[in-house]
């Protein structure tokens, strides 16, 4: 199979993986609100997306399964596979069975999210030649697929659940998982295993995030930008009084963000980002802070598209780096935990930035956005400082990179 065959399967898999996985958090909100007799409907909607989203944090272990296992493709496969069951099962049960059963079944579902996020990440780079112009193509690809699977997940819920109702719409999230299932195995078997005693243990991997040197700084910065990141979508909607619309078009705001983001992971596939993957993250960061602050200070509703268009096509670049790094910075006995850890926190990072949104919008939507212009900024400063004093040392062998801190 050739590298654009592979690619090309690999952008269908992921797209509708990560669908699913932003889609059904929507899809059982919706459907929970829809169940004759449930009580306090919106408490089982929260629950239920709670049970989805916490288990993420549970990618390390994961990840480490993935870097131990003889073929990822079986392993993801088999997680799609459980994921689409278990989402059809929580599904067809809610309102029929026990609501514990219910809140179990989301929650393994939920274990799977790691794997259809990082996980396949981590398996990219051996599907593309090994020059830097393909692997950050690649890269600009996967990029690609987040964020259609972002929009279009949720879009797709949305939409099918007003046609047909959210319980088929779940249905139909579960079946576009399976296909990615069938996908992800038909894809080359990629590099070969690492044998089990060097891949590392789950404390010397998240040892590789809190020692000096890229992995740190990169996943501190990625940590920070997710947080008002994920506070967008709230903040878009409670902009309606200050844009003089309704809160339904002011909402449209999100969608612009989305559309800007999807713009700019084209752009980058058509022309990959260069440069080193570190520094890059840096650049993009701060630039990522400016459009932040001018959706701040947008006067008018049109105004304020341009910015958030601009806002989520700067995301596009900036999480194209962090896949550089990530794959650049990681030693290959801990390449899918490095892939897997730093994607199941910027969740966590997000959905908390999301609900502190909601608890402090009372503030005003836009010293919201000033602050989380400040935030970003402030990482993207602080990255370059702590980068200054440290210079990076890549061991042959490995291509792992650690610091040596400047005498």
């Amino acid at each position: 199979m050739s590298s654009r065959t592979a690619l090309t399967r690999y952008l269908i898999a992921a797209t509708l993986a990560r669908s699913a996985d932003a889609g059904a958090p929507v899809g059982f909100v919706l459907l929970a609100g829809t169940v004759p007799g449930l009580h306090r409907p919106e408490l089982v909607g929260a629950l239920l997306v709670t049970c989805l989203m916490l288990p993420h944090l549970l990618g390390p272990l994961a990840g480490r399964r993935l870097d131990r296992s003889r073929d990822g493709r079986r392993l993801i496969a088999a997680v799609c596979v459980g994921y689409a069951v278990l989402i059809g099962a929580a599904t067809l049960t809610l309102g029929h069975a026990p609501l514990a059963l219910v809140l179990g079944l989301a929650a393994l579902a939920g274990a799977g999210g790691p794997l259809l996020t990082g996980g396949l990440s981590s398996r990219l780079a051996a599907l593309s030649p090994p020059d830097e112009h393909a692997q950050r193509r690649a890269q600009g690809l996967d990029s690609l697929s987040y964020g259609i699977g972002g929009t279009g997940g949720t879009a797709l819920v949305a939409s099918l659940a007003a046609l047909t109702g959210p319980r088929v719409a779940l249905l139909a999230l579960a079946f576009t998982t399976l296909v990615a299932a069938a996908l992800i195995r038909g894809l080359p078997p990629g590099e070969k295993a690492v044998p089990a005693d060097l891949v590392l243990p789950l404390r010397s991997a998240l040892g590789l995030f809190t020692a000096p040197g890229p992995l740190r700084r990169v996943m501190g910065t990625m940590l920070v930008v997710a947080f008002p990141n994920g506070a967008v979508a709230v903040i878009a909607v409670a902009l309606a009084d200050d844009l003089d619309v309704s809160a339904g078009t002011a909402g449209l705001l999100t969608a612009v963000f989305g559309l800007g983001y999807l713009i700019g992971s084209l752009i980058l596939i058509a022309w990959p980002l260069p440069g080193e993957p570190e520094r890059s993250v840096a650049v993009t960061v701060a630039v990522v802070s400016i459009f932040f602050a001018c959706c701040a200070v947008a006067p008018n509703y049109v105004v304020a598209s341009v910015a958030f268009f601009l806002l989520g096509a700067s995301n596009a670049p900036y999480f194209t780096a962090t896949l550089a790094a990530r794959s650049r910075y990681s030693p290959p006995g801990a390449r899918a935990q490095v892939f897997v850890t730093m994607a199941a926190l910027k969740v966590g990072s997000s959905a908390a930035g999301s609900a502190a949104a909601g608890v402090a919008i009372g503030l005003g939507p836009r010293p919201l956005l000033a602050a989380g212009a400040a935030m970003i900024l402030a990482a993207a400063i602080g990255m370059t400082l702590e980068r200054r004093y440290h210079r990076p040392v890549v061991t042959p062998d490995s291509g792992a990179c650690f610091d040596m801190t400047k005498k």
